[in-house]
């Protein structure tokens, strides 16, 4: 590689660093190390690692390379990538496939609110009309993902904004600027004015709080949770997409389902004392001090995508099947 190549790929790598770090930092595109970000340069795609988060390309090395035409052939035997490669991204045979040579893949909050309904591909269509746009239902990540979009890009052509079902935003394109602008008009659509409830009882939460294994949440917006009815309604409905079932060992939504003040700290502790988080209804949501810093950025996100949807929105909520079968993916995902 001459040294003028060698200076254009530098180049380009601390562009995506520098994107992938803007993107990370934003709570309502990516929360904790969801999302991921590659380049394909000369043969090697390079992609965020699994366990990184995005907001920290700045100070540290989160991009992995890898042998694309391996990787490439890998996907064509049927065998994911991220089995083969240790430290790859569960999403690696999906940035393979794609043509783009940037590839962008966030947890976009706004996105979400929209990709979980029934009626997504219809609202989707006149949200996103004039832009090149194809919806993915959802599948399992990993080579499921990756199999479904190339059978999608198939039959309708190439696309460079894919909305997939219960799951996320990808943005493709020849550079991290071109990647950027279509973001920005996707993320510019699909905004949706989130409710607002009122402020938390902060007085009952911290009594409740004090001398126990259970604190306040960082994110004043968490509250939103126990607050508002309608967020209530639709977490108790199930799983709306796999991040939320980092919270949980079993396929029981009931961790989201708010609970009543207790009649004793005992009565409290003994109850509760497995549980991550617990929504307090009309009071706000306590989480246990052991909590994880991507257990809490997770949650922020979920707020934030509740808050955004309606009450007589049509939900899609993921199967038992599809519950069970995730655990796994999103066990490696937070590593």
């Amino acid at each position: 590689m001459s040294s003028n190549a060698t200076q254009e790929h530098t180049g380009e790598l601390s562009q995506l660093c520098t994107l992938s770090a803007r993107i990370g930092g934003d709570l309502l595109s990516t929360q904790a190390s969801s999302g991921n970000s590659s380049i394909k340069l000369d043969g090697v795609l390079w992609i965020k690692a699994s366990g990184k988060w995005m907001a920290h390309a700045s100070r540290e090395n989160i991009l992995l390379p890898l042998d694309l035409a391996e990787v490439r052939q890998l996907v064509k035997r049927g065998a994911d990538p991220a089995e083969r490669y240790s430290s790859a991204s569960i999403e690696t045979a999906m940035h393979a496939v794609l043509p783009h040579r940037v590839v962008l893949h966030v947890h976009c909050v706004n996105t979400i609110a929209w990709a979980v309904r029934q009626d997504a591909p219809a609202r989707l269509e006149r949200q996103l009309k004039g832009l090149p746009w194809q919806w993915i239902p959802y599948v399992p990540s990993g080579l499921p993902l990756a199999r479904e979009i190339e059978k999608a890009l198939a039959a309708s052509g190439r696309a460079d904004i894919l909305v997939l079902g219960n799951h996320g935003l990808v943005v493709g394109g020849e550079d991290c600027a071109a990647v950027q602008d279509l973001l920005s008009q996707v993320q510019q659509r699909l905004a949706i004015c989130p409710r607002r409830p009122g402020p938390a009882d902060y007085a009952a939460l911290a009594e409740l709080a004090d001398g126990s294994s259970w604190d306040l949440p960082d994110d004043d917006g968490v509250h939103a949770l126990g607050l508002d009815d309608i967020a209530r309604a639709i977490l108790s409905g199930g799983f709306l997409y796999p991040c939320q079932l980092m919270f949980s060992d079993s396929c029981a939504p009931g961790l989201f389902c708010p609970v009543s003040r207790p009649g004793s700290r005992d009565e409290w502790e003994s109850r509760y004392r497995a549980r991550p988080f617990l929504i307090v209804e009309g009071r706000g949501v306590v989480v246990k001090k052991t909590m994880t810093p991507a257990q809490r950025a997770t949650m922020s996100g979920l707020a934030q995508v509740v808050q955004r949807i309606s009450l007589t929105a049509p939900l899609r909520y993921l199967t038992e099947t599809e519950v069970a079968n995730s655990f796994s993916m999103v066990a490696s995902r937070y590593a």
